[in-house]
């Protein structure tokens, strides 16, 4: 019976949210254009369940370049309406669109010359008769077994205020850079600010040879630098390959006095690379790709700056 009923709600659900593509039309766009258009902030205000959804569309769009805040109606009534400035374009939220506390800020919000968007599942509210852009969030039923609790209702409007963030992303041109601008803290700003430069080894933690080293002396220069592998550059500090642990472990299965070698004979040549400049979290893909555990650091001209190691990455909690 559980199983059963569980599934019911979420087919229910599922529906209300497909229910919501067939009616993005004019009044979306006109909602987007209002909304970039905007001089002022995204206020967002409802009651109870929507409430909590409004805070959370407020959140998104405020992550994502649109500077929002949540309103709670009810306070509004009582002081926080002081908040709304006449460049702000408020969003309105409430399923019955007859809140008496979500539909009394319409009067005052338009006696200030604010623009005001519903989000409502019925079109013949005094909410959305009276707002300028309305979204239709109806549903035709809420998946609560007593027919109560908002649940899909709720499920499609979270959902409307995603895509209205979708795609005021796109027309603000809002870069991976800016959303890591807003979110420094935690893995997430990790991923998107730390570059490889911040991460790799260099200095007396890279290990770095010539080519005609000998594979004896790169032993003791990886040991040196406490590395699992050593860069082979020419003369002019240009990348020409790598020695690795693993490169020796092979080596020594066919031939035992690689240790008198030159590593230009042994060594891994033209390895893969990484720039200086790319995000540290690109290399996540480019180490799992190839099943590598280190990645030389080149410049735009090709010259050895750094070692970034998988243990490296697993430090900062990117991995």
């Amino acid at each position: 019976m559980s199983i059963k009923k569980a599934k019911e709600v979420i087919l229910i659900e599922a529906q209300a949210i497909k229910n919501l593509v067939c009616r993005l039309n004019h009044h979306f766009i006109k909602a987007v254009e209002l909304i970039v258009k905007c001089h002022g902030r995204v206020i967002v205000s409802g009651m109870g369940k929507t409430g909590i959804i409004g805070r959370k569309i407020a959140a998104t769009l405020s992550s994502t370049g649109t500077p929002s805040i949540f309103m709670h109606s009810a306070e509004a009534l009582h002081g926080d309406l002081g908040q709304v400035t006449p460049e702000d374009v408020v969003i309105l939220i409430s399923s019955s669109g007859e809140t008496e506390e979500t539909k009394a800020l319409l009067p005052l919000i338009k006696k200030m010359g604010v623009k005001s968007i519903a989000i409502t599942g019925n079109l013949k509210s005094s909410l959305a008769k009276h707002s300028d852009v309305v979204l239709d969030v109806s549903v035709k039923e809420e998946g609560c077994p007593l027919g109560l609790a908002p649940m899909a209702s709720t499920t499609a409007t979270l959902v409307m205020g995603d895509a209205l963030a979708a795609c005021l992303i796109l027309r603000r041109k809002f870069r991976r850079e800016d959303f890591a601008f807003y979110h420094p803290g935690g893995a997430l700003g990790k991923m998107l600010l730390l570059k490889v430069e911040d991460l790799m080894r260099k200095g007396a933690h890279l290990a770095k040879v010539l080519e005609n080293t000998k594979v004896k002396n790169v032993l003791f220069a990886i040991t040196k630098a406490r590395c699992g592998s050593s860069c082979v550059v020419d003369k002019t500090g240009k990348l020409k390959g790598i020695f690795t642990d693993g490169d020796l472990r092979r080596h020594l299965e066919k031939d035992t006095q690689i240790l008198e070698k030159k590593v230009k004979d042994v060594m891994t040549k033209n390895p893969t690379t990484i720039l200086k400049d790319q995000l540290a979290a690109e290399t996540i893909r480019i180490l799992e790709g190839k099943k590598i555990d280190e990645l030389p650091v080149i410049d735009s001209h090709g010259k050895l700056v750094g070692l970034l190691d998988v243990q490296d990455l697993l430090k900062t909690g990117i991995v």
